[in-house]
C-alpha cells in the first residue's frame, strides 16, 4: 500500500490522479489533499477516499469544510493556507507526493516535501522554471526522486530508461501546436479568450490552456527538460506534433530516437510517476495504428509565437530571469482571463517585464530572493496594466 498526498485534488491533474487511484485495486490510500476553494469538490473526494487531513488555502472554505466535517462526525484534520499546503505536502504517513497545483504556489510546498525525504509526483513545472537548480540539487540531498507527470516530461523520463546522459544526444519535445497552429500575427490580434482555452486535444485548466495557446507552456517544459534531465538548452528541440500521439522523444548520439506513443490520457503518466516506473494495468485507451491515417512533424513558429522563444532566451540566462518570466506570464495570463487585455498582449507584457527587472536577474539565486522578485513583478504588471 502506497500512502500519497495530492496537492490540487480539484483540478484537471489532481481530478485525474483520484481516477488513477480509483482504478488501483487498493493499491494506493489517499492521506491528505488540498484545493484552493472549491468545497463541494473537496465533500465529494472526503465522503468517497476519507482522507486524514484537508487543506485549503481559502480560509473562509476551510472553515466550510471543517464544519462539514464536525456535523458528520469525521475525524479529519482540516488545515488552511500556505502552512497547510507544506503540512500535507511533508506527513510522517506519506511516502509521495503528488504536486498539481498551477503556479509559484507549488514551490514552498514541493520544498517542504524534499526536506521530509517525500518522494515527488511533478505537475507543477513552475517550481522547476523558477528555482530548478535549487529543487534538483536539494532532492539529490535529501535522497527524493522527482517524477514527472507531464505527458512530455514522463515520455523522455521512459524513453531514457536504462540509458545515461553520455548515451543522449538531444531531446525532443513535442506539442500540439494549441487552437492556434499555423495562424499568424494578423489572425491573433482579435482571437477572443473562449478559443484561446479551446485546445484541440487536451482538456486541461485555464492557465495551462492558454499558455499552450501561446505557446509558452512549452518553453516552461523546455526550462523543466533542462533541469530534470541535465540537458544543455541547444540539446532541446520543440517540434509541432498536432496529433498528439508521440508524447516526446529521445534522441541518441547513434542517432537512433526512442519514442513515448500513447492516446491524449494524462492518467498514463500519473500512473507510471505514482507507481515508480513499475507498469501497471491498462488505464488509458490503446492506440489502433490501422486507424491513425497519419503521424505529422512541424517546425514552431518563433516569431508569431513568441513565448516559446522568450523562454529559450530566458532558459539559458539562468539565474533569476526565468522568475521574472514566469511571474509575468502567470499575472498577463491571468489579465486575459480577466478580459483586460488581449491575447497577444502577454508576450509584449514578459517581454517588457523581463527588460524592466534587467538588473534583478543576477541577484544570488535563492528561495527569498525568487519569492520577492516574483512579488515585484506581479505588482508591476498590475500597476501598469490591471
Amino acid at each position: 500500500m502506497k500512502n500519497i498526498s495530492i496537492l490540487g485534488a480539484t483540478g484537471s491533474i489532481g481530478t485525474q490522479t483520484l481516477d488513477v487511484i480509483r482504478n488501483s485495486k487498493d493499491e494506493i490510500n489517499l492521506i491528505g489533499v488540498t484545493a484552493n476553494s472549491s468545497v463541494d469538490k473537496i465533500k465529494d473526494i472526503i465522503k468517497e477516499f476519507n482522507p486524514k487531513y484537508v487543506g485549503m488555502m481559502d480560509n473562509e472554505s476551510a472553515d466550510k469544510v471543517n464544519k462539514f466535517c464536525i456535523e458528520n462526525k469525521l475525524n479529519i484534520e482540516v488545515l488552511s493556507g500556505l502552512d497547510g499546503l507544506e503540512k500535507i505536502a511533508s506527513l510522517d504517513e506519506i511516502e509521495m507526493v503528488v504536486t498539481s497545483v498551477v503556479g509559484m504556489i507549488g514551490l514552498k510546498p514541493t520544498l517542504k516535501a524534499i526536506e521530509a525525504k517525500k518522494d515527488i509526483a511533478l505537475a507543477n513545472k513552475e517550481t522547476l522554471v523558477v528555482a530548478g537548480e535549487l529543487v534538483m540539487k536539494r532532492a539529490k540531498e535529501m535522497g527524493v526522486e522527482i517524477l514527472p507527470v507531464d505527458s512530455e516530461h514522463s515520455a523522455i523520463f521512459q524513453a531514457l530508461n536504462g540509458y545515461t546522459e553520455k548515451d543522449v544526444s538531444k531531446i525532443i519535445l513535442t506539442a500540439s501546436g494549441g487552437p492556434f497552429r499555423g495562424k499568424d500575427i494578423d489572425y491573433l490580434k482579435n482571437v477572443t479568450v473562449k478559443e484561446a482555452l479551446k485546445h484541440p486535444k487536451w482538456n486541461m485548466g485555464q492557465k495551462i490552456s492558454i499558455d499552450s495557446a501561446t505557446l509558452m507552456n512549452k518553453g516552461l517544459e523546455v526550462i523543466e527538460a533542462h533541469f530534470l534531465f541535465d540537458c544543455p538548452y541547444e540539446n532541446i528541440q520543440v517540434v509541432v506534433h498536432p496529433q498528439s500521439i508521440v508524447h516526446s522523444m529521445v534522441e541518441y548520439k547513434d542517432a537512433s530516437i526512442i519514442a513515448q506513443l500513447g492516446s491524449a490520457d494524462m492518467r498514463l503518466p500519473i500512473q507510471y510517476a505514482i507507481n515508480k516506473k513499475e507498469r501497471k494495468d491498462q488505464i488509458a485507451s490503446r492506440i489502433n495504428f490501422y486507424e491513425i491515417s497519419q503521424l505529422t512533424f512541424e517546425k514552431p513558429d518563433l516569431e508569431t509565437f513568441k513565448c516559446l522563444k522568450l523562454a529559450y532566451e530566458v532558459g539559458a540566462q539562468g539565474g533569476l530571469a526565468p522568475t521574472i518570466l514566469n511571474g509575468a506570464n502567470e499575472e498577463a495570463v491571468a489579465l486575459l482571463l480577466e478580459e483586460k487585455i488581449k491575447f497577444l498582449q502577454i508576450g509584449d507584457i514578459i517581454e517588457d517585464s523581463l527588460k524592466y527587472f534587467n538588473d534583478e536577474k543576477n541577484k544570488e539565486l535563492t528561495i527569498e530572493n525568487i519569492v520577492e522578485l516574483d512579488r515585484k513583478v506581479r505588482e508591476y504588471i498590475r500597476g501598469r496594466w490591471n
